[in-house]
């Protein structure tokens, strides 16, 4: 596949946007100055990577030729070490460059709020949940990324029955989308006396956070009450009326917001939940539009869809979209997700590249 074409593309397409970037005028729509800020920040990589995957390509050519044609023995093992250590460089480039030709999605780069509910096997279901929420925080920590709890409901033992967190960042969405769906859990509980291996599920809902502006939520459509909320005896939550929930009467979307103290703070929160619930929604629509499009795509990312198994008697995890099995659970667990959204991101790109080029 040539790829020349393409990176002359991507540099024109950089001068394009870096003479929108100039004109004043740009500003005065802020949304797009931050659309158009991104793109040239995607593009400039883009087209470093392109230039060095070029050159790169070039001297491999050039060294390759060397091999063939050049007398001198000690040249020769030059240009063989040459050939090496440059076919590595042209294939990591290239597939910068390939990934680069996929359009990006508009929520890459969009914040992210997560949902992650306890579902079959009871209280092995809430503790893993929450082995979950822990394993999602630690990687968002690791990246640098902020991570602000929005709502929990904590179980006897210890875990969630539901958690709410969002999580801000550099490319949030782009990273943690692949995180949504059925996760299943095989493991001995805590609670098993004679050792018997038990299965349990638990849901993970990757939310790119709406802006006001793609969701438009009209007062009259909102009915907003507030409670007392709930958790351990002698906290101060306990003792305001704090706690928010919102019903959004149009779709039926119930969403409630209790971590903070402060009534609005709460508000505020909710009706973050509730945008990209109800942006989610639109997509979906969307997307239901275009079903055979879908199947060129890493999974469906629908809650209802198995994505991965957490075996703890065999120190396995595997991820069922692509079939891929790693044999480090306690690393997984322990935020170190790499391993397993590096390959998904990279056959998600190769799907959609084959997608574009048929």
């Amino acid at each position: 596949m040539d790829l020349r074409p393409h990176v002359e593309r991507f540099a024109q397409r950089l001068a394009e946007v870096e003479t929108a970037l100039s004109d004043p005028r740009v500003f005065g729509n802020p949304q797009r100055a931050q659309e158009l800020a991104r793109e040239y920040s995607r593009l400039k990589d883009l087209v470093a990577e392109g230039q060095a995957y070029l050159r790169a390509l070039d001297d491999l050519e050039g060294n390759r030729e060397l091999v063939a044609t050049e007398k001198d023995v000690e040249l020769v093992a030059l240009a063989r070490e040459e050939v090496a250590r440059l076919e590595g460089e042209v294939e990591r480039l290239e597939g910068r460059v390939k990934a680069g030709i996929v359009p990006p999605d508009p929520s890459d780069s969009r914040n992210t709020i997560i949902e992650i509910r306890a579902g079959a096997g009871g209280s092995e279901s809430a503790l893993f949940a929450a082995d979950l929420y822990r394993m999602l925080t630690r990687y968002a920590e690791a990246r640098g990324w902020k991570v602000e709890t929005m709502d929990s409901s904590p179980s006897d033992l210890g875990g969630f029955k539901e958690v709410v967190f969002s999580v801000s960042g550099v490319e949030v969405y782009k990273r943690l989308k692949y995180e949504s769906g059925v996760h299943r859990v095989q493991r001995v509980p805590a609670t098993e006396a004679q050792g018997r291996i038990h299965t349990s599920t638990v849901t993970v809902a990757v939310l790119p956070e709406a802006e006001e502006v793609d969701v438009e939520v009209k007062p009259e459509e909102l009915e907003i009450t507030v409670c007392r909320a709930s958790g351990p005896g002698g906290q101060g939550v306990n003792t305001t009326d704090s706690a928010v929930q919102i019903i959004h009467k149009p779709s039926g979307l119930i969403v409630r917001c209790s971590d903070e103290r402060s009534q609005l703070k709460n508000k505020l929160k909710a009706m973050r939940v509730l945008r990209a619930r109800l942006l989610e929604q639109r997509v979906e629509e969307e997307n239901a539009k275009y079903a055979a499009q879908r199947k060129a795509q890493v999974g469906t990312g629908e809650r209802n869809e198995k994505i991965r198994t957490y075996n703890f008697p065999q120190n396995r995890v595997t991820d069922h979209r692509i079939d891929l099995s790693v044999f480090n659970l306690p690393a997984v667990m322990d935020g170190d997700l790499d391993c397993l959204i590096e390959p998904l991101m990279a056959h998600d790109v190769q799907s959609k590249l084959a997608a574009l080029m048929s």
